[in-house]
Parts: C-alpha cells; sequence; structure tokens
C-alpha cells in the first residue's frame, strides 16, 4: 500500500464513514466499498487490478486495509450479520477532524495504543503479512457468510422455526410446543429447563424470517406484551434489530429477553452442532474450515 498516502486514506474512511452514517443499522461491507467508490474519483491505481488476481479492484483492498486502524481505534465494527456500522466514537471523530490526514494520523495513534497489547511482531514484514492474512481471512468470512446467510434466508419460515427448535432442544431446553401454520398469537415456540415444565421459567420464542425489515421498538413491545411476570422471551430474527430494539431489550427490568439475529443463531447453532442429532443437522450442515491463526 506504499502508493496510497495517510491523506488518501483518510479521505477514503471520511466518504466510508459518510455512508455508514446513512445506514446507522448496518450496511453489507460489498455495498459500502461500491458506495465509497461512486463517491470518490479513484486514481488509476486503485481502480487497476492485480495481475495475479485479475477481477479484483485494487480499491477493495485498499479500502479495507485503511479500515483496519478505525475498527481498531473502536471508531467502526464490522459484523457478519448486520454489517459495517460507525459507532459514537467514530461520528466524533469525523467531527473533530476535518483534515482527513490529521484523521488518519488518530487513527495510526489509537491502533499504536491497541497493538501495544498484542504480541509483538518480529518484524514489519511479519506484522504486514499478519494485516494482509486477516484481510483475505475477513473476505473469506464474509464470502461464507454469504452463502449461509442465502441458504438461511431461502428457507421456508416453518422450516426456519423448526430450525431454531432444534437448537433449543441441542442447547438442554424441552420444547412443549411449536406453532403449526396459521396464525400464533406473537408466540411460535415454548419450551422448559426441565421434561415436564415445572422447574425455572417459561420460555417463550418469537421467530421471524424477514430477509431485509429489522424489527424495530414496536415490534418488541409487542413480544413483551405476551410476555408473563415469570416468562423468559426470545426473538429470533433472521434480518436483526434496531438499534433501539436492543436498547428496549437492555432496559427491561421485569422480564427477561433475549434478542437473536442472524449471526447469533449461526455461533449458537455451530457451538451445539455436536449436541443436534443428525437429522437436526440436516437443517444446516456446516463443514469447519481452518486457518493458521496469528503467531501459529
Amino acid at each position: 500500500m506504499a502508493d496510497v498516502t495517510k491523506r488518501r486514506n483518510g479521505e477514503i474512511i471520511q466518504t466510508v464513514f459518510g455512508v455508514l452514517l446513512e445506514n446507522p443499522d448496518g450496511i453489507a461491507p460489498r455495498e459500502v466499498i461500491e458506495a465509497t467508490a461512486g463517491r470518490m474519483e479513484l486514481t488509476d491505481f486503485e481502480l487497476g487490478e492485480y495481475e495475479s488476481n485479475p477481477g479484483a479492484k485494487r480499491f477493495d483492498k485498499i479500502l479495507r486495509f485503511a479500515t483496519i486502524g478505525p475498527v481498531k481505534a473502536g471508531w467502526m465494527t464490522k459484523s457478519r450479520a448486520d454489517g459495517w456500522m460507525i459507532t459514537a466514537e467514530g461520528e466524533a471523530a469525523l467531527e473533530k477532524f476535518a483534515d482527513p490526514a490529521e484523521m488518519m494520523a488518530e487513527s495510526d495513534r489509537l491502533y499504536r495504543v491497541w497493538k501495544a497489547d498484542q504480541p509483538e511482531p518480529e518484524s514489519d514484514a511479519e506484522e504486514v503479512e499478519d494485516s494482509t492474512a486477516a484481510l483475505t481471512l475477513e473476505v473469506a468470512q464474509e464470502a461464507a457468510w454469504g452463502e449461509i446467510s442465502k441458504y438461511l434466508l431461502g428457507m421456508p419460515p416453518y422450516d426456519f422455526q423448526d430450525l431454531v427448535a432444534a437448537l433449543l432442544e441441542a442447547m438442554g431446553y424441552h420444547i412443549g410446543w411449536i406453532a403449526p401454520p396459521g396464525p400464533d398469537r406473537g408466540i411460535d415456540i415454548v419450551a422448559f429447563t426441565d421434561p415436564i415444565g415445572v422447574e425455572g421459567p417459561r420460555i417463550k420464542v418469537q421467530v421471524k424470517r424477514h430477509r431485509d425489515q429489522k424489527m424495530n421498538v414496536s415490534d418488541i413491545r409487542a413480544f413483551i406484551a405476551v410476555l408473563g411476570d415469570k416468562d423468559a422471551g426470545i426473538y429470533v430474527s433472521s434480518s436483526g434489530f434496531t438499534k433501539d430494539s436492543y436498547q428496549e431489550a437492555r432496559m427491561l427490568e421485569t422480564r427477561r429477553l433475549a434478542l437473536i439475529d442472524l449471526e447469533k443463531l449461526v455461533e449458537l447453532w455451530t457451538e451445539h452442532y455436536d449436541s443436534l442429532s443428525d437429522a437436526d443437522r440436516g437443517r444446516l450442515r456446516l463443514e469447519p474450515v481452518y486457518y493458521l491463526a496469528n503467531g501459529g
């Protein structure tokens, strides 16, 4: 990345942050890159492709490298399910640093603070190699996530509901009821912590298999309304939740509510995969791929 100056990286990050500000609940990495490229006048170097990887634009990798510092600085986050988001600290940095070079210098400083707590690389070349490997892994994970999410989002709603029930059973809960096709009155699954449901809370589960629409505060409040004082609630949404929804769930004092988006669902599925029956594994079969860890 020797052909890209600190000022240019700052210009890229400021443009990225502008895109993220317009999408407060997250946006897919590919959309961020395309929107950023569309708002900037790219140089011939940035428009070029890699000889070893025809079709891969240099700008894509340049942008991803530029985001390493801001992520470690706490200015932005990257989530498989929700995509990239700007944080309150990132918004403050964008407002404070009008000069892109100064903004990137502060990002680099915060990155060094983070790096000081990490194992020291043996050389500068090793540090660059680690960063390149991290970006390669990031792209590979995004590609894998794209396949998994596409499969789950294409699943019929009641099959998705059954997948959630299978996961809860693998986690040690006892499924008392699964809603049949038709009106469910806000409850799709009822589970218990013991086989006959006399111990612990009754667990009510709402399952939404949507592609795009994130669950908002109104959706959360409607679900809370069907929870009794001794109930625990689980809201599963394939399209995720708005920031206000998470805030609403955190503010609850008398009821327990867990919000599970697609990323968390897949994490739990992976964690409890060995406890699933072979038939249930068939609902979402996963194959692990191993990478050499940093320092390995």
